[in-house]
């Protein structure tokens, strides 16, 4: 998150470098002074840092990223019918009062030490529950009735799909090698 910020300050002044440097290539051209150089490399220089950013929260991202500070447990937790598989999930704070709360499905598998893997994370709804059809298969129920495009419900195979909300994980190259599926909004 932190940066996230450095990324759009940096992106404002960048912004407003490239103002300057467009004002100052003009007044060169008219008044025919040296080209303004120094500009031109600080300028390109915030443009690189600021593209780097962006392309490190893109293509780079994991779960470890999400704040788990104000996270509190949900419902659950949820076993699959021969215990292999316990579903949890957590809701997550963010924005303050006027912020609103996020919800995470993690997945842990009794067989493997107790090997923990997150499934999916989303914008939390009114209506949240999870339930196992089968072994492999949690259906995670998130919705709003009164708004029936908020739905976030699906159907998910463990070790083979995940969903996020944003597609942050889809997009991730780290993540890649994790699931098979990625679903997003």
């Amino acid at each position: 998150m932190i940066l996230l910020l450095v990324g759009l300050l940096i992106s404002f002044i960048t912004v407003i470098l490239f103002l300057i440097l467009c004002t100052n290539i003009i007044i060169s051209f008219i008044k025919k002074k040296a080209f303004p150089k120094k500009m031109l490399i600080v300028t390109l220089l915030g443009v690189i840092l600021a593209s780097s950013i962006y392309i490190y929260e893109v293509y780079f991202f994991t779960f470890s990223e999400i704040d788990r500070e104000f996270t509190q447990k949900g419902p659950g937790p949820v076993t699959s019918p021969t215990e292999k598989y316990t579903a949890n999930a957590y809701y997550e704070l963010y924005g303050g009062a006027a912020g609103g709360v996020n919800v995470r499905v993690e997945i842990t598998n009794n067989n493997e030490n107790n090997n923990v893997q997150m499934v999916y994370y989303s914008d939390a709804k009114s209506n949240f529950s999870m339930e196992w059809l089968d072994e492999d298969t949690l259906y995670i129920l998130n919705n709003e009735p009164d708004y029936p495009n908020s739905n976030r419900s699906i159907k998910l195979e463990v070790g083979k799909e995940i969903y996020h909300e944003n597609g942050l994980a889809c997009k991730s190259l780290i993540m890649k090698d994790e699931y098979e599926t990625c679903y997003q909004n």
